[in-house]
């Protein structure tokens, strides 16, 4: 049987800890929470910031656009700083006939808003439990009625729409509801598909728990190699590219294709001695 190889800076680090003596481990989540609580409200602030490099303010994508013209018709309620996240990690599919599904139809205004934007040949599959919904179903728009906490409504949801580009969970908004949501359709996304769930509010939200959870898998380490630094993906990290933190939203990107490997080559002659690493 082979032997596990050596992680060089883990072994350094647990000399580094034994050095110091053995003390109780803080708590790393609630020293985080702690500073993030200390910063100040621009107006609270007793120091002024250097202003931005930036002449003048981002304008407005299409999206925003869409948003801010929709004073009649059909509603979209969303919160105006989600538009900018819709962007980076949306557009990428515009023109490229994605499937989408968005859980939480309301007013049916964010279908018609997300079929111009994405474009010709775009799929759009509206999902609700309110039969109401039906009535904004038209031209390369489905609606899905049912209930998104039930895991049985999405196992015959996925029979039917299997591989889809982009998620985004607008719907009930309870931890139960977006957790059996995300655990049903992120691995149905394709490679680079984007899920994104609206609406984590509170400091204490437990779906916001689930994905701290989720997260920590992104650094999970096998290594299979020294020279250079190497580590076998784990199931996870083979899918999953990244997880983004916004107020209020979540945005998971799939990788556009199956990680093999997670390498750390070593470019260049001149090295310092204190450190002889892999």
């Amino acid at each position: 049987m082979t032997a596990p190889v050596r992680n060089v800076w883990w072994d350094r680090l647990r000399g580094a800890r034994s050095a110091r003596g053995a003390r109780p481990e803080p708590d790393r989540a609630a020293a985080g929470f702690a500073f993030g609580q200390g910063w100040a409200r621009e107006s609270e602030s007793e120091s002024e910031r250097e202003p931005t490099a930036i002449a003048e303010p981002p304008r407005p994508g299409r999206l925003a656009a869409h948003f801010e013209a929709n004073a009649e018709g059909p509603g979209i309620w969303k919160w105006r700083h989600y538009f900018e996240a819709y962007e980076r990690h949306l557009a990428k599919f515009v023109g490229r006939s994605p499937r989408v599904v968005e859980i939480g139809v309301y007013s049916g205004g964010s279908l018609e808003m997300w079929k111009q934007y994405f474009g010709t040949g775009c799929e759009i599959i509206g999902v609700d439990i309110e039969e109401a919904c039906r009535a904004y179903a038209g031209p390369s728009v489905e609606i899905v009625i049912g209930d998104q906490a039930d895991p049985a409504f999405w196992a015959g949801f996925v029979e039917r729409f299997d591989a889809l580009d982009v998620v985004i969970d607008d719907g009930g908004h309870l931890p139960e509801q977006q957790i059996a949501t995300l655990e049903a359709l992120l691995p149905r996304l394709r490679d680079g598909g984007v899920y994104i769930c609206e609406d984590v509010t509170g400091v204490e939200n437990e779906f916001q728990d689930y994905c701290d959870g989720l997260a920590r898998n992104l650094n999970a380490e096998e290594w299979i190699s020294e020279s250079p630094a190497t580590v076998k993906p784990s199931g996870f990290q083979t899918q999953v590219h990244s997880i983004h933190r916004y107020p209020f939203l979540v945005a998971i990107e799939r990788t556009p294709e199956p990680v093999a490997e997670l390498i750390a080559p070593r470019h260049g002659t001149e090295w310092q001695p204190f450190f002889d690493g892999p």
